[in-house]
C-alpha cells in the first residue's frame, strides 16, 4: 500500500486561493513571500485578490499554482510529515509537474517561480496569437482521435496532435488553429460526444511550442538542481526517476509532449499506490483519477482542514 502526491496544471486557479493556508500557517505564507520575493513582485496579492484575467494569464497562473501547492507542501511537513518516508511518488499535471519536483527537492521554491514564470512568457510567445488552438474531445478513443488528427493535418504541413490524455473520455487536441478546428469536426463525426474549442492563449503542448522549449532547456541549465528525495513519474514517459539530467531533459521534452495523465493514474495502480493526494488548488486530478481508476482512493489537500485530515491518516 503506496501513496503518490499529485500536483495540478493550469486551470484550477482560482482568486483567493491558498489564502487561508496562509493565515492559518506561517511557514505556507512563508512560501508566498519566497514566490514574490523571486518574482520581483506581489503576486500573493494578484492570487488573493485578482483580478481574475490577470491571474489567468499563463505567466502568472504557473507561479500561483505551484506557490499554493508548496503552502500546503509545507504546512504538513511543518506538523510532521516526511515526503520521503511516506511518500512513494509525486506527479503533477503538466505545469504541475514543477511543483511535485519543488516538493522533492529538485529545485527550491525561488527558481520553481522564476522557471515557471519564463516558462509561461516563453509559451505565450512561441506561437502567434490567433495562429494556434486547442480542443477537447469528449467521448471519442484515443485511436480515432490520433487518425483525425493526421487527416487534419495534411501530413506534416499543419500540426494537430493530442496534447493531454486525461483520461475518463476526455482527450485535448493541439496546433495550428485550421488543423485543430478542423480535427474537431471530423472527430464529431466520429461519434465523439462532444469537440470543444478551449479559450486558451496558445496552442499548449505542442510541436509549435520548439522554441519554448528551447528557451527551457536554457533556463533548467542555469539553476541549482538536486536529485528529488521521492522518485517523480513523469509526463511525458510516465516512468520514475531521481536522476537530475534526466529529469530536466525531461521538462523540455514536456513542453512540445503530450501529458500522459491516463497512463500515470494507471501506472500509479499498476505498481502499488492505493492513495492519491492532489496537493494545492481545486480538485480537477481527484476527479480524473476516480474516472480513471476507481480502486484508488483520492483525497484533496488545500485548506487548513485538509491539511489536518490529510495528517490524521498518516498519523
Amino acid at each position: 500500500m503506496a501513496v503518490a502526491f499529485t500536483f495540478p496544471g493550469q486551470g484550477s486557479q482560482a482568486i483567493g486561493m491558498g489564502k487561508d493556508l496562509a493565515d492559518a500557517f506561517p511557514e505556507a505564507r512563508r512560501v508566498f513571500q519566497e514566490v514574490d520575493d523571486a518574482l520581483g513582485e506581489n503576486l500573493s496579492k494578484l492570487i488573493w485578490e485578482g483580478p481574475e484575467e490577470t491571474l489567468t494569464l499563463t505567466a502568472n497562473a504557473q507561479p500561483a499554482l505551484m506557490a499554493v501547492s508548496l503552502a500546503a507542501i509545507r504546512a504538513l511537513e511543518a506538523r510532521g510529515l516526511s515526503l520521503k518516508d511516506k511518500v512513494a511518488y509525486v506527479a503533477g499535471h503538466s505545469l504541475g509537474e514543477y511543483s511535485a519536483l519543488a516538493a522533492a527537492g529538485f529545485v527550491s521554491v525561488a527558481d520553481a517561480a522564476r522557471l515557471l514564470r519564463i516558462r509561461g512568457n516563453a509559451m505565450q510567445a512561441a506561437v502567434p496569437a490567433g495562429e494556434g488552438a486547442m480542443a477537447a474531445i469528449i467521448g471519442l478513443e484515443q485511436p480515432d482521435v490520433e487518425a483525425a488528427c493526421i487527416e487534419a493535418a495534411q501530413g506534416a504541413s499543419k500540426v494537430c496532435q493530442i496534447a493531454n490524455d486525461n483520461g475518463g473520455g476526455q482527450l485535448v487536441i493541439s496546433g495550428a488553429k485550421a488543423a485543430v478546428e478542423l480535427a474537431a469536426k471530423l472527430c464529431t463525426e466520429k461519434g465523439a460526444k462532444r469537440a470543444l474549442m478551449l479559450q486558451v492563449s496558445a496552442p499548449f503542448h505542442s510541436a509549435l511550442m520548439a522554441p519554448a522549449a528551447n528557451v527551457m532547456r536554457e533556463a533548467l541549465a542555469g539553476v541549482t538542481k538536486h536529485a528529488p528525495g521521492v522518485p517523480v513519474v513523469s509526463n511525458v514517459t510516465v516512468t520514475p526517476t531521481s536522476d537530475p539530467d534526466e529529469i530536466a531533459r525531461r521538462l523540455v521534452e514536456q513542453i512540445t509532449g503530450r501529458v500522459r495523465w491516463r497512463e500515470t493514474v494507471e501506472w500509479f495502480g499498476a505498481n502499488g499506490v492505493t492513495t492519491l493526494y492532489e496537493i494545492g488548488a481545486g480538485k480537477v486530478l481527484s476527479g480524473l483519477a476516480r474516472r480513471i481508476n476507481r480502486d484508488i482512493a483520492t483525497s484533496a489537500v488545500g485548506t487548513p482542514a485538509d491539511v489536518e485530515a490529510a495528517l490524521a491518516t498518516f498519523a
